[in-house]
């Protein structure tokens, strides 16, 4: 008895060295070389999309980033010229599809094609769902949908006509499992989440992969950049400190690897946290035990507060902790009504 238990513990050690062998010579063959492959990276002049960056090139790819700060992507671009010769800056915002099919139309002139897009222009919207108007709604879908939807778009016909390439779609953790006071955020994400597993099936027979990346929290410094709405003050609180915790967040440099790695490799979806994975394991299975526990912690996150017309962006609270929250609201609602206000 005992020598049957030997051999058949021998024999289960075997074949799952066999298959842990099988599969790291497997993702070996499979690995594709990034070397001298154009990357176009939405949303690359910081957090994430800066990461992104520095990551492909070290990979040794040539990289086109865009944003809509002329000046945030001159600082970008100093700091990848260190990194590598082929760096391309264009201004572009991805919701203007008449400027996203100008911008692809320049980075294939200038590189000749374009073989890996990663879609990570986006933006946050924070606050109770009472704060929020149908306009917040329609500015999420824009950044966090029709945004990636323009670039896509544009970019495939090129992709087929070279004979394939590589779409990534950095969405978001809460387009899988609803995030309370993030509810247009929510919307927008698992919108694009459909879109990117729709276009990785139908795709795949022209020889483009997809791969839809799913981030927890990631310590990008992306709340300063972020709207919010109701008690601001303490909207950005909350959502900062989940940011900024390392037990919560992971950095951003090690997103960027985990992601190239998925590049490499070829991957349908990758999850990026340990939380965010153990979570939307919870949600598959009982999806009423997770529901009710983010009820629970919607419970001990601030009220709406009467203000919901009004909104902030995150480095103006980070800034002005000397204001009360009410006077700091209502001057960026004066301030607001003057000037649009990016997301991130």
């Amino acid at each position: 008895m005992r020598q049957a238990n030997s051999n058949l513990l021998k024999t289960a050690a075997f074949a799952l060295g066999a298959v842990l062998a099988g599969r790291w010579i497997y993702k070996k063959v499979r690995a594709r070389d990034l070397r001298y492959q154009v990357v176009l990276i939405t949303g690359g002049s910081r957090g994430l999309g800066l990461a992104l960056s520095r990551c492909f090139l070290q990979e040794g790819c040539l990289l086109a980033i865009c944003a809509r700060d002329d000046a945030e992507l001159e600082r970008a671009r100093q700091e990848l010229k260190r990194i590598g010769r082929h760096v391309l800056t264009y201004k572009c915002d991805v919701t203007d599809r008449a400027a996203v099919n100008d911008m692809v139309q320049r980075v294939v002139q200038d590189y000749g094609g374009i073989d890996i897009v990663v879609n990570n222009a986006g933006m946050i919207s924070v606050g109770p769902l009472d704060s929020m108007t149908l306009g917040d709604f329609e500015k999420s879908m824009n950044a966090n949908f029709w945004g990636p939807l323009h670039v896509s778009w544009s970019v495939l016909p090129h992709m087929r006509e070279q004979g394939g390439g590589h779409i990534v779609n950095v969405t978001s953790f809460a387009g899988k499992v609803p995030v309370p006071h993030l509810v247009p955020s929510n919307c927008s994400k698992a919108a694009f989440v459909s879109l990117s597993e729709g276009m990785r099936t139908e795709l795949a027979n022209d020889g483009i992969d997809v791969t839809t990346v799913v981030p927890g929290l990631i310590h990008t410094g992306s709340p300063v950049n972020a709207e919010f709405k109701g008690d601001a003050a303490k909207e950005f609180a909350w959502f900062s400190a989940g940011d900024s915790m390392r037990t919560t967040s992971m950095s951003a440099d090690r997103a960027a690897r985990l992601i190239v790695g998925a590049v490499h490799q070829g991957g349908g979806e990758v999850t990026l946290g340990w939380q965010a994975r153990f979570i939307r394991v919870i949600h598959a299975l009982a999806p009423n035990v997770v529901g009710n526990a983010v009820s629970l912690f919607n419970r001990l996150l601030p009220p709406e507060q009467g203000l919901q017309f009004q909104k902030m962006l995150g480095a103006d609270l980070k800034h002005g902790a000397k204001q009360s929250t009410r006077e700091r609201v209502e001057d960026a609602g004066e301030r607001l009504n003057q000037h649009t206000r990016p997301g991130f």
